[in-house]
């Protein structure tokens, strides 16, 4: 990791790359035999990676790589790790010290130590013997190391203490509240590293399935000029407006973002051409870093390639990535455009010049955005017709035919690209800058479209895995990049192919390693959060933690709510992203549910994940420690910190839209229909603009205090309209417990009824709530639809007592905390049925017609005072 002053002078390009490699790759770059060697270890990587994934492995591979990809994974990360990041600040950066090849070589030892003697193991039934134990110790040991190099101290310092605690649980030192018995070095050893609970869990299998494969897709697709392609199209899109780089920047990381799952990354692709121009128009260095911080870190909230959580996402939450991108579309899209906004209200606040000559209207502008984002949706979808044809006319030979098709499509489209000059990048600092004509550069750059069209097709229309649909989406960018140079001169009339072949193929290498390095800080953050996770698993510190929260918080899910973010901000000062949605999630997620369940709110645990993963990506803005901030004030020369708390308070909408989502579960698309859905989308996006101008001060004009705070309030009911109905209408109406069997009778099947189930804690012996959401079945009679709930009641006075549900039917896992046996009784105390209630989007109606007479006010005053539109 690198440290950088909090304000200095602004970094050349190439420090600028140095930085990236030192926070993302390594700042190790040995020249000769041993920097062919590293490269030969990341191209193999990349492709054994490439080849896990095909469809073809199970023909290629052993089965027992196959079945200990997760080891062979982490070797290559911990290998890389020590030869391409230094020990110290003073360590040498142009070879390698004994030592270091010391630790790599016995790093991947211990990483394989079950792959190699997994008979041994299987033997002892997977548990570590005397010998295990230590090499198991030694392996901890030297990823803790490898993970403080590549990831920073905190990873490693929290890791560790978490290993302490599992060591020493019992110590009088440790809080009596979360004291435990201890573990032996043996049986901590077995469940860290030999089993598939610590290091070798689900984090790592995700990482070595799903988001190598992501990151290698990003990597190639940026070498093969995706990224400046993306950039120049933005600019020439949006550059003519007031603030015009400012909106190009975040439109332009917005699709970076698609294709770099670094932050870091990301602030210097855009931010070496976007910051300058933006302090330019009337940007400060830190107002300019800042907008580039936002936008940058939002990518990796953005679908259809988020970051590498959402995959976590998906084993933890049991959905498929289809339904996670669902989930996270809409708060991604309006976020991304009340980030727009700011960046307009900031210029239009401050009367910005405009670039360049061209004359566009911020509507047309607009609409032709919207269509072409439409059309591209429209294409990922309408691609299943042709395919569905292919099928009927050729069962057999139809993925031939589709790989013809696509082959075919992407020559025209380079004809098209050959039929212009290259794109190169413009210098931001020149005299006069010149937008990009846009009629001009797209045809450039239209076939970098078709892998993200395959890539969407594979996942969302043919819902194959992750791990399968990044394959196909990286194997037609091999074609690309060994064929775009060569076919581009052939159509151009030139000679010199071999010449052009040879760069291409250069050019895959080059992202074939960009890649693997990408992937080491990564491989290295999976593997030591499952550290953490193994110790939650084996302490049982996860069920300590929720009556701790829940102590802490008084109950009150709004107030823990507040403690989650609180902690993912805090762990995120020095964790990456990655890292701190595995820790969070691992020890409150599940906490979150609960609680909710016992104040009557239903949470899905997806809005939970997605809350956490909201807060873990400000874990790159927040100061002290924000690295996409201190990467942006490298760029601009502006103060760190300063950049770091502008790029918070731009990113505010981020930090607002997670608790509304907990609340409104309609902004995560969740039992819409169609048209709801669309309703939402529109509500949602005046809701964050309204929100976005009363937090910045400015709609029309200035706003007064009074008018900010109103905008506010606006936003909140128009996220939160039931908030206001249910205060009106009460959503639910009480029904004496002992009606229960009646109630369940008369309720038409479908319907759901509340059951509030009171009783003693299995563990602590106190007394506690939870809400079960239990849906009417079709069964004849109350008691048989309670059966078949797997509920048995009992009347007895005016209480109902519940007894204990057999494994297997719906609610035995959440009703298994309870001591069904204890002196007091588990009971049903309270019962609540659906309520006749009015529809809540009524209450947008006096929203919007509040906002309605603000603008009036805002724009008889702006008239008056003359300002800018």
């Amino acid at each position: 990791m690198s440290d950088n002053p909090q304000r200095g002078r602004q970094l050349s390009e190439e420090e600028l790359q140095e930085l990236v490699a030192a926070t993302d790759s390594g700042a190790r770059t040995p020249a000769g035999a041993v920097g062919t060697m590293m490269a030969i270890v990341a191209v193999t990587w990349s492709l054994f990676q490439v080849i896990l994934a095909s469809p073809v492995a199970n023909y290629i591979l052993p089965g027992d790589l196959i079945n200990n990809s997760r080891q062979i994974h982490l070797a290559f990360s911990i290998f890389l790790a020590f030869l391409a990041y230094p020990m110290l600040k003073s360590s040498p950066r142009d070879y390698i010290p004994v030592q270091d090849w010391i630790f790599a070589f016995l790093g991947v030892f211990t990483a394989l130590y079950g792959y190699i003697f997994y008979d041994k193991i299987v033997a002892s039934g997977g548990l570590a013997d005397d010998v295990d134990k230590w090499f198991a110790l030694l392996g901890l040991i030297l990823l803790f190391e490898a993970a403080r190099r590549a990831l920073g101290p905190a990873m490693a310092i929290i890791a560790t203490i978490f290993l302490l605690y599992v060591f020493f649980g019992s110590s009088s030192w440790v809080p009596e509240v979360i004291q435990w018995k201890g573990a032996s070095l043996k049986k901590a050893m077995s469940h860290m590293w030999i089993t598939s609970e610590g290091v070798f869990g689900i984090a790592l299998g995700v990482s070595t399935k799903f988001v190598f494969l992501f990151v290698l897709f990003g990597a190639m697709l940026d070498k093969a000029g995706a990224g400046n392609y993306f950039i120049k199209m933005a600019f020439g899109a949006l550059g003519h407006l007031r603030g015009g780089p400012a909106k190009a920047a975040v439109v332009g990381s917005a699709a970076t973002g698609l294709i770099s799952g670094s932050s870091i990354a990301n602030v210097v692709t855009t931010g070496t051409f976007t910051i300058p121009l933006m302090k330019r128009v009337g940007f400060s260095s830190e107002q300019a870093g800042s907008v580039e911080v936002a936008s940058s870190v939002n990518g990796q909230i953005m679908p259809p390639v988020m970051g590498a959580a959402a995959f976590l996402m998906v084993e933890y939450v049991g959905i498929s990535y289809v339904e996670v991108i669902t989930h996270a579309f809409l708060p991604a899209v309006i976020s991304y455009i009340a980030l727009v906004y700011i960046v307009h209200l900031e210029a239009v606040k401050r009367n910005m010049p405009t670039i360049g000559n061209k004359v566009v209207s911020m509507g047309r502008t607009i609409g032709g955005m919207a269509v072409f984002f439409t059309g591209f949706a429209l294409l990922c979808y309408g691609v299943q017709y042709p395919v569905k044809a292919v099928v009927a006319m050729v069962p057999s030979g139809a993925g031939w035919v589709m790989a013809a098709l696509v082959f075919v499509a992407y020559v025209a489209l380079l004809w098209l690209a050959a039929g212009v000059d290259d794109l190169v990048p413009d210098d931001p600092n020149a005299e006069v800058v010149e937008l990009p004509d846009l009629a001009k550069i797209y045809k450039s750059g239209l076939y970098f479209l078709l892998p993200i069209v395959v890539l969407v097709y594979f996942l969302m229309i043919e819902q194959k895995s992750p791990g399968l649909s990044a394959f196909w989406a990286t194997a037609l960018l091999f074609v690309i990049l060994l064929t775009q140079r060569p076919l581009k001169a052939m159509f151009r009339g030139e000679s010199e192919m071999a010449k052009n072949f040879a760069q291409g193929l250069a050019d895959l290498v080059a992202g074939l390693i960009d890649g693997a390095r990408n992937m080491i800080g990564i491989g290295l953050a999976t593997a030591t959060a499952g550290v953490i996770v193994g110790t939650v698993t084996l302490t049982g510190i996860g069920q300590v933690m929720a009556d701790l929260v829940e102590f802490i918080s008084g109950g009150n899910l709004v107030a823990m709510l507040f403690c989650v973010a609180l902690l993912s901000l805090v762990l995120g000062m020095g964790l990456p992203t990655t890292a701190n949605y595995i820790v969070v999630s691992s020890l409150m997620a599940g906490v979150v549910v609960q609680l909710g369940a016992q104040s009557g709110l239903i949470v899905p645990l997806i809005a939970v994940h997605l809350f956490v993963f909201y807060f873990g990506i400000m874990a790159d803005v927040t100061p002290p420690v924000g690295l996409a901030s201190f990467a942006a004030a490298a760029v601009s020369g502006g103060d760190a910190i300063k950049t770091g708390f502008i790029a918070f308070f731009y990113s505010l909408r981020t930090v607002a839209l997670p608790f509304m989502f907990i609340f409104n579960t309609d902004l995560l698309l969740i039992d819409v229909t169609w048209m709801q859905g669309i309703l939402v989308f529109i509500i949602a996006t005046i809701a964050i603009l309204v929100f976005t101008a009363g937090t910045m001060g400015y709609f029309l004009t200035r706003s007064r205090i009074y008018e900010s705070v109103a905008l506010v309030l606006i936003a909140f009911v128009l996220f939160r309209p039931d908030f206001v109905m249910n205060r009106i209408q009460p959503p639910f109406e009480a029904i004496p417990p002992v009606e229960l069997t009646q109630a369940m009778e008369a309720a038409t099947p479908g319907d759901s009824l509340r059951l509030t189930v009171t009783g003693p804690d299995f563990v602590s012996g106190d007394i506690k709530d939870l809400t079960l959401l239990v849906t009417v079945g079709s069964e004849e009679g109350g008691d048989a639809r309670l059966e078949a709930q797997g509920l048995t009641v009992l009347p007895e006075g005016d209480a109902l007592l519940l007894e204990e549900p057999f494994p297997g039917t719906p609610f035995f896992d959440q009703l298994g905390g309870y001591d069904f046996y204890g002196d007091t009784p588990v009971s049903v105390t309270a019962v609540q049925a659906a309520a006749p209630q009015l529809p809540k989007e009524i209450i947008f109606i006096p929203a919007l017609i509040l906002l309605g007479l603000i603008a009036m006010l805002q724009k008889g005053r702006a008239s008056k005072e003359g300002v800018p539109a």
